[in-house]
């Protein structure tokens, strides 16, 4: 569990935001999941509120402009101490920089980007605003995981942006590796083959912990969700791959209390 935030090592996920059609009724499904409440957050990229368990600041959650007809889908952000020189670096190793680097008011500087192979993720350089400030309890974001084709051509693009260094994950066979910095892991790159979903494409994956993954997936399902996968036992615990009313996906994983 973490308190106050702190500056994060740059390329350590830090902060997760999800951009939705209808802000009220998003607000309403993951406060009955998870019990967030809500406040405004930085309006740069419109309506925006950030998410709160125990009145720590968990995620954020935007609003969509009408017809803007996206995928809504869950961002991991990787922190970072100049957004700018991150986005440059991002070009130059062959991603795409879609948005910024701008100012989300005081709170920081922002960069949402893809990969060489087409997957989104943030870039963000706090300012008032480090990262979130609660993790490791139930209805909090604990890990963070590229799915894509191949991990290979990939994590040299990762690597090479954020300096992570790479470790195969057993048992022989798999194709996941381990991001490490300063010898933390801190992120996972899946490979999944052809395993992906068509309308999805490589993404990064949010994981949030929840105290119970069978109960909290039925919960899902009664709120309006739909159970992705359901739950099955993995290393990390007793996982269930969920998507909420509007269709972004996420892991829900059970942690010891």
């Amino acid at each position: 569990m973490t308190g106050a935030p702190t500056r994060r090592t740059p390329g350590t996920p830090c902060w997760v935001s999800l951009m939705v059609h209808s802000l009220s009724t998003t607000q309403d499904f993951y406060g009955a999941l998870f019990g967030w409440t809500f406040s405004p957050g930085p309006q740069q990229l419109g309506p925006y509120v950030r998410a709160y368990l125990d009145n720590r600041v968990v995620a954020g959650i935007g609003e969509l402009p009408r017809g803007r007809h996206l995928p809504v889908a869950w961002t991991t952000y990787m922190a970072s101490d100049d957004a700018d020189a991150t986005a440059e670096q991002i070009r130059a190793c062959g991603g795409t920089v879609g948005v910024g680097p701008l100012d989300a008011g005081e709170a920081g500087r922002l960069v949402i980007a893809s990969d060489t192979t087409g997957a989104v993720f943030g870039v963000w350089q706090g300012g008032e605003h480090l990262s979130a400030e609660l993790s490791g309890e139930p209805g909090t974001p604990v890990w963070n995981e590229l799915l894509t084709q191949d991990t290979s051509t990939v994590a040299k693009f990762y690597a090479a942006v954020f300096g992570y260094d790479t470790e195969s994950v057993l048992p022989a066979g798999l194709d996941d590796l381990t991001l490490h910095l300063e010898g933390r892991p801190v992120a996972a790159i899946h490979g999944v083959g052809n395993g992906l979903r068509r309308d999805r494409g490589p993404h990064w994956m949010t994981y949030f912990a929840v105290e119970d993954t069978d109960a909290a997936a039925r919960r899902v399902a009664e709120l309006g969700g739909r159970v992705v996968r359901p739950p099955w036992d993995a290393s990390m615990g007793r996982l269930a791959t969920v998507e909420d009313p509007e269709g972004a996906v996420f892991t829900i994983v059970a942690v010891a209390r």
